[in-house]
C-alpha cells in the first residue's frame, strides 16, 4: 500500500480449511506459551518473510528489540524481554555449505560451489541453542551449481561448457534435505522442528528475470490451478525425505512436524508484491526502465500471515 499498491482486497482473504476451524494467530498466547524459549527458521528469504509476518503480529503484545545482526542484516536475532522470547532467522538458502558469487542484486560472477553432504555451519554450530526450529530448502536450488561430495565434484547443474555430469537441481535438492534431516534426527539435541513444504510462486509469461508478472487481484477457486511440474516434484521428494526422518524422529522421541503451506500458499496468486517492491513503481521518472515483478515473496497483511495461523494451531494441538 505503502509502495502504491491500489487494490486492497488480498488482505482480507483468510484460506478457511474443510470441515475444521482454523483460529486465527493469538500473539498473547503464543508469547506466553514461548516463555523463556528460543525460536529460530532457518533458510532463505522465505523464511525472512515468515519471520517479518510473526513480528508484525507479536508486535500487538510487545515489540522485539534487535540484538544481533549480520554484515549483510540477512541473519538477525530478536528478544521480546517480558517473555524472553529470542527469535532469529539463519541464513542457509541451500541449508549445506556453498560458496556463493552474486552481489545484492543477484548479479552472478561465478558459478556456485554446493557441497551436498556438508552442512552450513551457520546455523548447526547454532542449532544447540533453539528450543523450536522451522527449516525448509528453497528456490536456490535451481541456481546454476557445481555439486561436490566429499570435497569431489560429483556433477552440476545448468553448467554448460565444463565437463561435468549434468546431475540437475532435484538430485542435489535430495541430496541436501537428506543430509539435513539426518542431522535433525541423529542430534542429541531435540529441537521442536518443523520442516516446511515449498513455496510456489505465481510468475506469469516469464521469470523473475524474463518478464514474468502477477498482476491477479483474487484467489485462485479449488480447482482453478495445479501445482506446476517442477514444485511438484519439489514437494514430493520433500514429503519421501521427511517420511523418511520422521520415521527415525519417532524412535528418538523427536518432534518433527510436516509444515505443509504449499497448497494454501498456491490459491493466492494475488498476495504478492509484484511492481510495487519499489516504491510508486510507474511515477518513476524514466519510464524505460525495466519494472521488476516480485512473484515470489508476500505482501504483509497477506496471505503468508495464515502461515502463523497453522503453525500456532500445531503447537497448541499437534
Amino acid at each position: 500500500m505503502r509502495n502504491g499498491r491500489p487494490d486492497t482486497d488480498y488482505v482480507y482473504w483468510r484460506w478457511k480449511p474443510r470441515d475444521c476451524n482454523l483460529p486465527r494467530f493469538d500473539p498473547k498466547r503464543f508469547l506466553n506459551m514461548m516463555r523463556g524459549k528460543s525460536l529460530a527458521f532457518i533458510g532463505d528469504s522465505i523464511m525472512r518473510n515468515h519471520v517479518q509476518s510473526l513480528l508484525c503480529i507479536l508486535s500487538q503484545v510487545e515489540q522485539a528489540v534487535a540484538t544481533y545482526h549480520d554484515e549483510q542484516y540477512k541473519s538477525r536475532r530478536w528478544v521480546f524481554p517480558s517473555h524472553r522470547l529470542t527469535l532469529s532467522v539463519v541464513w542457509s538458502p541451500f541449508l549445506t555449505k556453498a560458496s556463493v558469487y552474486e552481489d545484492l542484486n543477484g548479479i552472478s560472477s561465478g558459478i556456485i560451489q554446493l557441497h551436498l553432504d556438508d552442512l552450513d555451519a551457520t546455523w548447526t554450530d547454532q542449532y544447540k541453542n533453539f528450543d523450536y526450529v522451522v527449516i525448509a530448502g528453497g528456490k536456490w536450488f535451481l541456481k546454476s551449481a557445481i555439486y561436490y561430495e566429499n570435497n569431489t565434484i560429483v556433477g552440476c547443474h545448468n553448467c554448460q561448457g565444463k565437463n561435468i555430469t549434468q546431475l540437475g537441481f532435484y538430485h542435489a535438492y535430495r541430496k541436501a534435505l537428506n543430509s539435513t534431516l539426518k542431522f535433525i534426527t541423529s542430534s542429541k539435541h531435540k529441537a521442536f522442528t518443523f520442516f516446511r513444504t515449498t513455496t510456489p510462486d505465481h510468475f506469469e509469461n516469464g521469470e523473475w528475470n524474463t518478464g514474468g508478472y502477477c498482476n491477479r487481484t483474487r484467489p485462485f477457486r479449488e480447482g482453478e490451478i495445479d501445482i506446476n511440474d517442477m514444485d511438484g516434484m519439489m514437494r514430493n521428494i520433500e514429503l519421501e525425505e521427511f517420511e523418511r526422518a520422521a520415521a527415525i524422529g519417532s524412535e528418538k522421541d523427536l518432534t518433527l512436524k510436516l509444515f505443509d503451506t504449499t497448497s494454501i500458499s498456491l490459491l493466492r496468486p494475488d498476495g504478492h508484491p509484484g511492481v510495487y517492491r519499489q516504491f510508486h513503481p510507474y511515477s518513476r521518472k524514466d519510464k524505460h526502465l525495466k519494472l521488476q515483478n516480485d512473484c515470489l515473496h508476500w505482501c504483509l497483511p497477506g496471505p503468508i500471515d495464515y502461515w502463523n495461523d497453522l503453525m500456532m494451531e500445531i503447537f497448541v494441538n499437534g
